[in-house]
């Protein structure tokens, strides 16, 4: 075992001032660390859907009828609350979970050698959707389940989710100028079906804001909206996103694309498959629970993998030596030997 640095008073002070530096100088993350640690991130970003889903579709979503607190005399939920209480205040813990696992990824990316900046970025966009998506959650409590900010706060998630996945791809690739592996109008193709994709979304949430799960057993605003005109405008959108997903695959093979966006590709479509069938399934058995939370589920999955496609089409290499990035907040004279290791 190593020797042990001393820690001197400079070092506690640039501990305070920047922890992160501060790690950093101290350890260095086997790569397969920062790719689990990555995943987490991604993993937790998917759990928060559905167990907000799972809030919903139990009548749970006032289980805590205020925020910050769970009532206004108690932090938590009490046995008078039931199992709505434990249930709504449980998503509330998961935040936390989902919290911890995003900052554990962006410790594990800010200690990597070399630094690398864009997977920086990408750890903290993260960690200030998360903030602004539980400000958003507070707040949809606080409206009683406006269906408005119901569609909002799965969007934000999905933007989280959207994050989550491309910092997945990048941890496995390099920074340097990315080189394309397919034509232009190869990706103008894809770019239609992410354009698609997010509308297949959108319209989705207005699909579960005017549907029969108001996420509460009391009177709770639904969008006025026909459900069944807007149900139909869902299915035709997910025949479009079909659609064009299998178009990419027939296209790639046409063009002998490398495998990667080709089974990239296929996956996709399967998955939006077996989503499909979900779909229709639940529509026609009148939205049972389990089925609608499925659905929320693969709605997650197939949007991590219309990122995973977009990303396909390109190759990252290392970059340069020359060009990697310096840390910003990294002291221009070391304070001790014990922080002046390499960043």
């Amino acid at each position: 075992m190593g020797r042990v640095p001393n820690l001197t008073r400079a070092d506690a002070q640039a501990a305070l001032r920047n922890p992160l530096a501060f790690i950093a100088a101290r350890w260095t993350p086997d790569p397969r660390t920062v790719r689990r640690a990555v995943l987490a991130a991604l993993v937790m970003a998917v759990v928060i859907v559905v167990t907000g889903g799972a809030v919903r579709l139990t009548g749970s979503g006032l289980g805590c009828p205020t925020w910050p607190k769970c009532t206004e005399d108690s932090l938590t939920s009490t046995r008078e609350m039931g199992v709505h209480g434990v249930i709504e205040f449980g998503n509330r813990l998961l935040t936390y979970v989902l919290c911890a696992a995003v900052g554990w990824a962006i410790v594990a990316v800010r200690s990597q050698k070399p630094f690398r900046r864009s997977l920086t970025r990408l750890g903290w966009a993260q960690f200030w959707i998360v903030m602004g998506n539980a400000i958003l959650g507070g707040i949809v409590v606080l409206v009683g389940l406006n269906p408005y900010t119901v569609a909002a706060h799965f969007l934000l998630s999905s933007a989280l989710i959207a994050v989550a996945a491309v910092m997945w791809q990048r941890v496995r690739e390099g920074d340097g100028e990315p080189r394309p592996l397919v034509g232009k109008p190869v990706r103008q193709l894809v770019w239609f079906l992410v354009v698609a994709s997010v509308l297949l979304i959108a319209v989705g949430t207005v699909v579960t804001g005017a549907g029969p799960h108001a996420g509460d057993s009391s009177e709770v605003a639904r969008m006025p909206v026909d459900s069944a005109m807007v149900s139909k405008l869902h299915a035709v959108l997910a025949w479009v996103v079909a659609t064009l997903t299998f178009a990419l695959w027939f296209v790639l093979k046409a063009v002998d694309a490398p495998e990667g966006p080709l089974h990239r590709t296929r996956e996709l479509f399967l998955i939006i498959l077996a989503q499909g069938v979900i779909g229709y399934v639940q529509y026609f058995t009148d939205l049972p629970e389990v089925l609608v939370g499925a659905h929320m589920f693969g709605s997650c999955v197939m949007w991590i993998w219309v990122v995973r496609v977009l990303l396909s089409l390109r190759e990252r290499p290392d970059a340069p030596a020359a060009d990697l990035p310096v840390p910003s907040d990294q002291p221009a004279r070391a304070t001790s030997e014990s922080i002046a290791g390499p960043r």
